[in-house]
């Protein structure tokens, strides 16, 4: 796979030549966004260049507590030489298995430093039959955590490292690897995929605009997110590789929200904040779900709102969009060095403004799933729009360009649904559900056949939420049953939980 960072080369045209002359313009000038050249190949550079220019900045802070670059930056080495000590070397994977704190991010730059990729797991909700099927996979050998936390992860897993207990060591030689982390994402056997995200990929988007989102020294920004979820390296070290402050938060996450300049979130995450009680936040990126217009023009008219998107395997984002209040939300356009491709079911070209699927190339494309050659091979295929080895990868995600070249998102392949012989679009018909009075928040399931909606708060009507599917959607997309809840479930990775919500509709006609 081709990791240089100039790589929006012009298309190759053969692929084009079904598309009319005017789409075969738009496709290239939509799907290519602008070649940068980023700061620096390897993440950790980036943050140690700022523990040399400005040594005294708080780069972290949790619960009270506090760390500057300087001080980060030593106690990375020491402990990165301690992996070494313990056999760690380029290219290995290290665990990470513990809980948002300041030991954590010692441990996320420790793991670079020692050219190994960090795997990171939150050890408080991570089954022990997941933690050693990532262990086996990524064959891990040495495991990062806290004293705290040691006696909770399973018996004879790895070698175990207490970050705030490791007496540590010079590290004498520096070292750097090309992947930088492994993600675990889940799959469609119940086992979880590992996508492996190079130091390359990281640079792409979090050294450059608009991934950077203004990021500078004296920029406070929180960390709200599992550690385990992609956007978490957004929030840590796209903080820490721009010179800003990273507010780690405790379980109080409005407290630490109200406290800092940005957040990065998933919108319902978001959506569980006060919006009143964070004045001094200005800037504001969402992805990782749906979202809502009304979440995105409540915050749009008090912040700086971006709105993203993209799986783990193009790297956290890979679009992204300004909005502005009165606008109607999408994603944007490709960031810099990055190509977003609307393909059909035969990956031809589809003309401009027919919905398709995208596909993702360039700088953003990440190196694989690990120990999975067959899925790999499935969801990663040659770039025939760039050819000259490129690589791009299936996001399973749909959507059309408008003529004004941005991308709006119509829900996933994986989300459409078979009701009465009809195929319908999930987020369709939350997108209609969220246009009700009073609607903030919807979600919808295929439920025994027949379609079921969730709308927040508990105070739609369900009958006005129905009336507003039926003027937007034809008649067998509009739910049989409309159910108001106080708040949406959501994940461990902040996304609305369609698992719990089925759930609670098989216990409910149970006890009924």
């Amino acid at each position: 796979m081709k990791g240089a960072f100039i790589v929006t080369p012009p298309f190759q045209l053969a692929p084009l030549q079904a598309l009319a002359p005017t789409d075969r313009i738009a496709f290239q000038q939509f799907g290519a966004g602008p070649t940068v050249q980023p700061s620096a190949s390897q993440i950790h550079h980036a943050i140690q260049e700022w523990a040399a220019r400005r040594p005294h900045t708080t780069a972290v802070e949790h619960l009270g507590a506090a760390m500057t670059y300087r001080e980060l930056d030593h106690e990375a080495t020491m402990l990165a030489g301690t992996l070494v000590d313990l056999g760690v070397r380029p290219g290995d994977r290290v665990g990470l298995f513990l809980t948002r704190s300041i030991p954590m991010v010692v441990g996320i730059l420790a793991a670079l430093k020692a050219g190994a990729a960090y795997v990171p797991q939150d050890i408080r909700i991570t089954p022990a039959h997941h933690l050693r099927h990532i262990v086996r996979t990524a064959g891990i050998d040495v495991v990062l955590t806290t004293s705290e936390h040691q006696s909770d992860l399973p018996p004879e897993l790895a070698t175990v490292v207490a970050i705030d207990t490791a007496p540590g060591r010079p590290l004498t030689a520096p070292a750097t690897g090309e992947v930088a982390m492994v993600i675990f994402t889940s799959g469609t056997t119940g086992q979880p995929n590992g996508v492996r995200v190079t130091h390359a990929n990281l640079c792409n988007l979090l050294l450059t605009e608009p991934g950077s989102i203004g990021i500078g020294p004296g920029t406070r920004v929180a960390q709200l997110l599992n550690i385990a979820f992609d956007m978490a390296a957004w929030e840590i070290l796209g903080t820490l590789a721009n010179g800003g402050t990273l507010v780690i938060r405790g379980d109080d996450i409005q407290q630490a929200a109200s406290r800092v300049d940005i957040v990065i979130a998933t919108p319902s995450v978001l959506a569980g904040l006060d919006p009143d009680a964070c004045r001094d936040v200005h800037t504001v990126a969402v992805a990782g779900e749906r979202c809502p217009a009304a979440l995105a023009e409540t915050w749009s008219r008090r912040a700086a709102f971006h709105n993203a998107c993209g799986p783990t395997e193009v790297t956290i984002v890979n679009t992204m969009c300004r909005h502005r209040p009165g606008q109607t939300p999408n994603i944007g356009r490709p960031v810099p060095n990055t190509t977003v491709y609307v393909l059909d079911d035969q990956l031809r070209p589809c003309p401009i403004g027919e919905v398709g699927e995208m596909w993702a190339g360039g700088a953003c494309v990440t190196a694989g799933y690990l120990g999975n050659e067959a899925l790999t091979a499935q969801r990663y295929r040659p770039d025939p729009f760039l050819g000259d080895g490129h690589i791009m990868f299936r996001t399973r995600d749909l959507g059309r360009w408008t003529s004004d070249g941005h991308l709006e998102h119509r829900g996933r392949t994986d989300d459409q649904v078979k009701v009465g012989g009809f195929r319908v679009e999930l987020d369709a018909v939350t997108f209609a559900l969220e246009q009700s009075q009073g609607c903030v928040r919807a979600s919808t399931v295929l439920h025994d056949g027949r379609l079921v909606g969730f709308v927040s708060p508990a105070t739609v009507s369900p009958e006005l939420a129905r009336r507003a599917t039926e003027l937007l959607l034809p008649y067998y997309c509009v739910p049989t049953l409309v159910i108001p809840v106080d708040r949406l479930p959501v994940t461990d990775r902040g996304k609305v939980d369609r698992r719990a919500l089925l759930s609670a509709l098989d216990t409910a006609e149970t006890v009924a």
